[in-house]
């Protein structure tokens, strides 16, 4: 491994020549200084960049029109840096679920370049990945496998986030800096999220007990989750788990709690994650070297198969929009305009299904800030759907929630109507009795709604 000393040493068109595949790591961990210089040197060219949801101010030059020219950028993930530069067609978009990552990322023609940031070393001479694992420990193989090279950025800030770790043997190129890490804010619920939180908590969160175990939790960031949360709180269960693909601030504030013990959780007993935000770097430090929370690749964390195992796995999702079907978006707000990216939320959703005890839910708010409804008769032509009627998720809003388990399309149709906004609801109902694709909905329209629960009747609310 060679120290160096500025990031010209080695981000240059000596080491990262015509034809280069690199993947960087993302997210609070976006190794910044040596992006940073990667948008600057012009001279470097032809070269493709592969990242999931990148973070840092300072790297808006990198996905400008101009350096979008000569560096491919092929983007999982959308945020805030790359948005406009796919949205016109500057960046190309990869749709993609976060558990199958790893695996393109070692197929043939996969990357010869790392460029990752590290904490570390640890006694026994390993470096942690830090607070972005998903596909990096997958991404390093194939620079290894392809005799490439592997640039490491060690901020001074970035915890030791244990269970991912690649020896000193791995890094070809170590750069030290210290910069405040990317942060995300806590937002704040209104009333509108803490209604869906207590629905979500009074309805869907078991308590632990002597002999059964508690809800396995995975939810992100927003609102919501902190509604959630905090209802959580309130209700007074215990015993709970988490094996999630981003761990937050709310997820700290369970742990800190007690309420999340990981007891039940088989073969290990502490919570997992893939990607760690936190809004205050008093948060990143409760990461480093805690036991009760450890890292592990996306293809673990978001494995249908290890959801599956789960004791009674709760995941919490949101949306951008939902149909009378039960058809949900989440990564665009129409066929040609990507938010943000596939994720892991379908990962998720399916395997929570095969959990036992297992339940998937998706939570939005039933209508936009702008007063428009995010409950709508048919999804956009072309949109990508996150989720398929056949996923049977149980879909909250401030209204109730709907549960389509063991119910007809057109049952499902009336359920969600009722989860829209009371001034668009009676439109969607209309639009569902005139409508001769529903069998006879004037049946369930006039007998009660099955699968729905009101706010105003779930119980024990907090």
């Amino acid at each position: 491994m060679k120290i160096v000393k500025h990031p010209e040493e080695v981000i240059n068109n000596r080491v990262l020549k015509p034809g280069s595949v690199i993947y960087t790591s993302g997210n609070a961990a976006t190794p910044q200084d040596l992006l940073e210089q990667l948008a600057k040197d012009l001279s470097i060219r032809h070269v493709a960049l592969y990242c999931v949801l990148p973070l840092g101010e300072r790297l808006k030059p990198l996905y400008s029109e101009e350096r979008c020219q000569d560096l491919t950028h092929r983007v999982i993930f959308n945020s805030y840096l790359t948005r406009e530069a796919v949205n016109k067609g500057w960046a190309k978009y990869h749709p993609m679920h976060l558990s199958e990552i790893p695996k393109y990322a070692m197929m043939e023609g996969g990357p010869n370049v790392a460029i990752i940031s590290v904490s570390g070393p640890d006694p026994g001479g390993n470096y942690s990945l830090g607070t972005t694992v998903e596909a990096v420990m997958a991404a390093i193989r194939s620079v290894r496998r392809n005799n490439g090279i592997v640039i490491a950025e060690r901020n001074a800030r970035m915890p030791f986030v244990l269970g991912t770790t690649i020896p000193e043997s791995y890094i070809d190129y170590l750069y030290d800096t210290d910069y405040p890490l990317p942060t995300s804010p806590v937002h704040e619920p209104d009333g509108t999220a803490l209604r869906i939180g207590e629905i979500i908590a009074s309805l869907f969160i078991e308590d632990g007990t002597g002999s059964e175990p508690g809800s396995t939790l995975q939810y992100g960031l927003g609102e919501v989750p902190e509604a959630v949360t905090d209802a959580i709180i309130r209700k007074g269960v215990g015993d709970l788990a988490i094996h999630t693909e981003l761990f937050t601030d709310a997820m700290i504030k369970l742990v800190k709690q007690g309420i999340v013990t990981n007891r039940w959780k088989r073969p290990v007993n502490f919570a997992v994650s893939s990607i760690f935000l936190a809004s205050k770097q008093e948060n990143y430090d409760w990461y480093n070297y805690n036991s009760s929370v450890q890292s592990r690749p996306c293809n673990y964390t978001n494995s249908v198969f290890e959801i599956a195992e789960m004791p009674k796995m709760v995941t919490i999702n949101g949306a951008i929009g939902v149909d009378l079907h039960g058809n949900i978006w989440a990564d665009s707000l129409d066929a040609r305009s990507i938010y943000s990216g596939i994720g892991g939320q379908s990962d998720f959703i399916r395997g929570t299904q095969y959990a036992k005890d297992g339940i998937a839910i998706i939570a939005l708010k039933s209508k936009t800030k702008d007063g428009i409804s995010k409950i709508v008769d048919c999804c956009p032509a072309g949109i990508t759907t996150t989720a398929i009627p056949a996923d049977q998720v149980i879909i909250v809003t401030e209204q109730g929630a709907f549960d389509p388990r063991k119910l007809s399309l057109g049952e499902h149709a009336v359920g969600i109507a009722h989860l829209a906004a009371p001034e668009f609801r009676d439109q969607l109902l209309k639009q569902i009795h005139d409508d001769p694709a529903f069998h006879k909905p004037y049946a369930y329209l006039h007998k009660g709604v099955r699968g729905f629960t009101p706010y105003d009747e779930v119980p024990e609310r907090m």
